[in-house]
């Protein structure tokens, strides 16, 4: 299911241009047009789920598979032995602004805990 109105959804249709760096199965990956870090990629789920709160045990696989491609990009990206950080963010005080879950990969620097 899509959501005519989101902009993750856009960009997966391909509507909206993106840095794609992964196009598999029921997941989609791109660069953040903002990144935090040297390497900022956020790992979408093709069909629209607004956060990780609709997710029920039926959802098992889909976050199987977005942690796999994660690890794969952090691989690719070389940042797989010097650590990185995997970030879902659930509703405005936690700072989504985009409501269609996405995984935030963050790596390539030292990061302080908390983030800021």
């Amino acid at each position: 299911m899509k959501d005519p109105d989101c902009l993750f959804c856009k960009i997966v249709a391909g509507d909206i241009p993106s840095t794609s760096v992964l196009d598999r199965g029921n997941v989609f990956a791109f660069r953040d047009v903002s990144p935090q870090a040297p390497t900022h990629i956020l790992v979408v789920p093709k069909d629209h789920v607004r956060d990780v709160s609709a997710l029920g045990p039926e959802h098992g696989e889909l976050l199987g598979e977005m942690i796999a491609a994660a690890n794969e990009l952090a691989r690719a990206d070389g940042i797989d032995t010097s650590g990185y950080r995997l970030v879902l963010n659930v509703g405005p005080d936690a700072g989504q602004t985009v409501f269609h879950l996405h995984l935030h990969l963050l790596g390539g620097r030292p990061m302080a805990w908390p983030p800021g």
